[in-house]
């Protein structure tokens, strides 16, 4: 089964807002087994509309359409939809009565005409009952391909894919499976991690696919697989994962999409009970944003010192002004001593602090752009560690953010 997922405004071809809806869509409907050809973005033109749905009328055998359902005139896709299915809008009387309530009962204000106008549908569609929202999704066949309507709105879109898309398509259609797995992999860069596990990957079974994901400081591999036997394809993939976790164990940190390594750290300090700080320079508090980033992170994450000002550091962090000045603030010394001060200020277990010139210019230090110090403090020692991530700025930040969390996780793994 396949499917193309369409996503029409303006506002996201010229980069105002981002497209989050097409990735919810896809991964909804490939835990059902529908494969994803295309994900299109196009402009609010019914011209321009319909000659996507025409291109992919029966090539696929479900679009789905997110966005123009508003009541405004720039949201054109109901009258779109009525144009290529040679049909005429019509009020829906239960639509009319959901919108009502919600805005005299809930908003208690006068509904107005457009508001009326939101009840306004195909005559011949099936109702996507949008209980969160005022505009109803629609679903209308021609021929081979189905084509649904669903709002921009990115909460009212969940509750439609969720509530109404998925256990329709569930429910009408024979799919096969797709089953993956992700394995998440820490402090080796994608080539290196290739060369590493050729061998396994060139004698993977042909139904079982590898995609290398790579990203700053780590890289996700995952494995797919597409059968009529969901029984047979679980196990060929988790006999594969067992395999390719005798190779590269030493960098394996965790498994699917929810298992990043922050959710691992998490899972490790919690069964531990044990506590977590940072102090942060240049990386800006993108550590402490992942760390708490995480249900249940207040059990272990007590909280962060972003000093990325000299005077933060010896102010609020108490570093010494006689240090800062022998060694400059982007240094080992410095690093050590912002991961011991907010261990210290914040009385925690575990204190990681980061320190580092990340360009483009050098700031209050003379470190070549690209040095950073990442320092770990903990219950008998502190461990500093020194890198050069070169240029630009961005993977400075990132990479060091991650490689960060790396050292912590490695160091917390010494006492399970």
């Amino acid at each position: 089964m396949k499917a193309t997922i369409i996503t029409i405004g303006d506002e996201i071809l010229i980069g105002q807002i981002v497209d989050t809806n097409s990735g919810f869509i896809a991964k909804s409907l490939d835990k059902i087994g529908v494969e994803i050809t295309e994900m299109i973005s196009i402009s609010d033109n019914k011209k321009h509309i319909l000659d996507t749905f025409a291109k992919l009328q029966n090539k696929v055998d479900v679009v789905i359409v997110t966005g123009g359902l508003g009541p405004t005139k720039d949201d054109v896709t109901k009258k779109t939809f009525c144009e290529y299915f040679d049909d005429e809008l019509v009020v829906n009387p239960e639509v009319l009565a959901h919108v009502t309530q919600l805005i005299e009962g809930y908003f208690k204000r006068p509904i107005t005409q457009m508001n009326k106008d939101q009840a306004l549908v195909p005559s011949t569609c099936t109702i996507l009952h949008n209980q969160v929202g005022t505009a109803p999704g629609m679903w209308m066949k021609k021929e081979n391909t189905v084509f649904v309507s669903l709002p921009g709105v990115p909460y009212e879109m969940k509750y439609l894919v969720e509530e109404e898309i998925i256990p329709k398509i569930v429910r009408e259609y024979k799919r096969p499976y797709i089953i993956h797995k992700t394995i998440l992999t820490y402090g080796q860069g994608e080539s290196l991690v290739a060369e590493r596990i050729e061998n396994w990957e060139n004698n993977l079974p042909e139904f079982i696919k590898l995609a290398y994901l790579p990203n700053p400081g780590r890289v996700r591999l995952r494995l797919t697989a597409r059968g009529a036997d969901k029984e047979q394809l679980e196990k060929a993939i988790e006999e594969n994962v067992a395999s390719l976790d005798a190779i590269i164990h030493d960098i394996i940190v965790g498994y699917e999409e929810n298992e990043t390594i922050e959710t691992v750290i998490g899972k490790l300090l919690s069964k531990q009970n044990k506590t977590i700080a940072t102090a942060e320079s240049f990386t800006g508090g993108k550590v402490a944003s992942l760390l708490s980033a995480v249900p249940g992170a207040s059990a272990y994450f007590k909280g962060s010192v972003v000093s990325y000002a000299t005077e933060t550091k010896i102010n609020v962090l108490g570093v010494s002004e006689e240090l800062v000045e022998k060694y400059s603030v982007v240094s080992a010394e410095v690093a050590s001593a912002m991961a011991l001060n907010v261990k210290k200020l914040l009385k925690t277990d575990y204190a990681i602090a980061t320190t580092g010139n990340a360009g483009p210019s050098k700031g209050d230090s003379d470190a070549e752009i690209g040095a950073v110090f990442i320092a770990l403090a903990t219950s008998n020692e502190v461990i500093v560690e020194e890198f050069n991530f070169g240029q630009p700025r961005e993977k400075v930040i990132d990479r060091a953010t991650v490689k960060s969390l790396e050292i912590l996780q490695k160091e917390i793994l010494k006492i399970v």
